[in-house]
């Protein structure tokens, strides 16, 4: 606005309608763009009323001496940045939702509230993002983070939780890197006041997870009251969820009364409800319940790979169907009559990988825990003659089912061999795939990659040397 000159206001008389204390001011048009159009508003002040003085609307002269710690938190600034670094990065869950597992690395930027996920690093990637570019972001208010083994077979796993359902895994193979950035990302999450972390999302995650009274707490706790219309809904769910954990007490109540009552598993197998497994069973056990030293399903799958499988090209390297081979385990593990001429085991990986996985599912493998060591020390000996030596010594002292088992299996092996030329399937390419599945420790201790050596220059002499190992009992 501006304000009239000395000359306009003489000029101009007051109108008798207005009072002596009359202030004329001309207001800009703001609908025009070119012309400097104005119009008179008068502003009466009346002789009693005072003047208000101006607000200060400086944040800095606002007073904060009535604000909670939580306030001071809350209105502080989150966007400074804590850590910044590239990790890898795996999203497997969305509102609660799996998602399957896909790691890619990530720059990420970490600051008091929340976490941010770039494909490239923050700071130069500024200049080339594309317009509307807005990054993953993570809310870390309420979230949980927690080392996750499990979740991978990478090493160095953790995974971060959040109030709304998403769930992320971060690893880096850098030891004291990634223990920094779990120990980070922890100090913030425990930093965040508790007590106003629940936003109106977080609020339906309280409805699912917490009892009613703690959900009423939390609600004490709101700076702002629900909106009417949603009180009854909030009431309803409140007594629904009472509702539901009096049905779960009950379920619980019964179940335990079930299984205080269930029959032994001893009960269970005499009734024949439960048959004794070949897959995951000790060998001898098998051999017992057959009356064999060697199980059958073994002598089946050696017949079935020497009828149709000697000259094929990476035989017992080259995979099968995992789930027709899950299948196949299923049809022997239930006792049905195995045939494996039948079509659906035309695949010979498919054989030759329920054999593996067979001797893989032992409890103890075909070379007894309590002969590893000795095996390893022996294939250690430089004198090739006085190694053969040694090996031959320990097979002997192998129990009779392991024994036996062995002495087939190997033989079977070196026909394999003998045809490396069609199937290409060398002594040292048969010890690299059958050493960790017949030979390994019970506790891995010291360098894994030392034992895989030693357990493939095992198989691969046995396979070499077998008609100086495996000889006749009378000599």
């Amino acid at each position: 606005m501006e304000r009239s000159t000395t000359s306009d206001m003489a000029s101009e008389k007051p109108s008798p309608s207005h009072s002596t204390g009359a202030v004329q001011m001309r207001i800009k048009n703001a609908n025009s763009h070119h012309d400097r159009l104005s119009q008179s508003k008068s502003m009466i002040l009346s002789e009693n009323v005072k003047v208000p003085e101006p607000v200060n609307r400086h944040r800095r002269n606002h007073s904060q001496h009535n604000l909670t710690l939580a306030d001071i938190i809350s209105t502080q600034d989150h966007t400074v940045v804590e850590k910044e670094g590239y990790l890898l990065k795996a999203k497997i869950a969305d509102g609660g939702k799996k998602l399957r597992k896909n790691w890619s690395t990530s720059w990420i930027v970490l600051t008091a509230r929340k976490m941010e996920f770039y494909k490239e690093s923050k700071q130069p990637a500024l200049a080339n993002l594309k317009p509307g570019y807005k990054p993953e972001c993570v809310d870390l208010c309420g979230a949980q983070i927690e080392w996750t083994p499990e979740k991978s077979s990478r090493k160095n796993v953790f995974q971060i939780t959040t109030v709304s359902g998403n769930e992320f895994l971060l690893q880096s193979d850098i030891d004291f890197l990634i223990l920094d950035w779990f120990h980070a990302i922890k100090n913030a999450i425990d930093r965040l006041p508790k007590e106003r972390s629940c936003t109106s999302r977080n609020l339906e995650f309280k409805l699912k997870r917490s009892s009613s009274i703690e959900l009423l707490n939390s609600l004490d706790t709101e700076s702002k009251e629900p909106k009417p219309e949603h009180r009854k809904s909030l009431i309803f769910r409140l007594n629904y969820s009472a509702s539901d954990s009096n049905d779960r007490n009950r379920v619980k109540s019964r179940l335990k009364k079930f299984i205080s009552r269930r029959p032994s598993l001893k009960t269970l197998q005499e009734k024949g409800l439960i048959k004794d497994q070949i897959f995951g069973s000790h060998l001898h056990l098998v051999c017992e319940h057959e009356n064999s030293t060697v199980p059958q399903f073994v002598r089946l799958c050696i017949k079935a790979v020497e009828r149709r499988g000697l000259e094929v090209d990476g035989i017992y390297r080259v995979s099968g169907n995992l789930a027709t081979i899950q299948k196949l385990r299923f049809v022997v593990n239930q006792e049905e009559k195995l045939n494996l001429d039948d079509s659906q085991w035309e695949d010979i990986h498919v054989v030759t990988g329920a054999l593996k996985m067979f001797f893989r599912e032992l409890p103890e493998p075909l070379f007894p825990y309590c002969f590893f060591e000795q095996f390893v020390e022996a294939i250690k000996i430089p004198d090739n003659a006085t190694r053969i030596k040694a090996i031959r010594t320990l097979v002997k002292k192998l129990p009779r089912p392991n024994y036996d088992t062995m002495k087939i299996l190997f033989e079977h092996l070196k026909k394999i061999a003998a045809k490396e030329s069609v199937n290409l399937m060398s002594t040292q390419s048969l010890g690299i795939v059958f050493g960790p599945t017949l030979l390994r420790p019970e506790k891995e201790t010291g360098n894994m990659a030392v034992h895989m050596l030693y357990q493939n220059q095992i198989v691969e002499l046995m396979l070499s040397e077998y008609s100086k190992i495996f000889v006749s009992e009378e000599d």
